[in-house]
């Protein structure tokens, strides 16, 4: 059986491997800068933690919508149990990340200490499971992986299995 496709690709390059990294690194940055605004208190912490949270979250939906065409297009994909642990984990991150950003906005910089910052962590927590079970779908299920080197406009061909003896 051939392995399981993206599809949501470009040239045969899965769409949702190139965004995810985008939240990932400005949620992380986000935990980052709350950590410096709770040792200096500099409002340019706060500040750019707000900014850091608002391009995270435009990032997470273009990649999660990237991530639900592949579930949408492949039975393969949906019948994994790491698919739904990924997929529910980052949707509680978007859910947390945005209660966090609405705080932040209506409270200002005095949302980040204590709630933002525990917030942060927690993301920063729920990515570190969610990444796992991603790369798990990847490197062990070999999701949107192709087979072999195709040519240009030729499909994928399987695996060739050689036995030794």
């Amino acid at each position: 059986m051939l392995n399981p496709k993206s599809t949501a690709s470009i040239a045969g390059h899965p769409i949702h491997a190139m965004l995810v990294p985008f939240p990932i690194a400005f949620f992380v940055a986000t935990f980052l800068c709350d950590l410096a605004f709770w040792r200096t208190g500099n409002p340019f912490w706060a500040s750019a933690s707000i900014w850091l949270l608002g391009a995270g979250l435009v990032m997470a939906v273009l990649a999660a919508l990237a991530g639900l065409t592949d579930v949408i297009g492949d039975v393969q994909i949906r019948a994994m149990s790491e698919v739904w642990w990924h997929a529910g984990g980052n949707a509680l991150v978007v859910v947390l990340q945005l209660v966090s950003w609405t705080l932040r906005y209506v409270q200002g910089p005095s949302a980040v200490v204590p709630v933002g910052l525990i917030l942060s962590l927690i993301v920063v927590g729920i990515l570190l499971f969610t990444g796992w079970k991603g790369w798990e779908m990847v490197y062990r299920r070999r999701v949107g992986v192709l087979d072999e080197a195709a040519r240009p406009g030729e499909a994928p061909q399987r695996p060739v299995v050689r036995r030794m003896g």
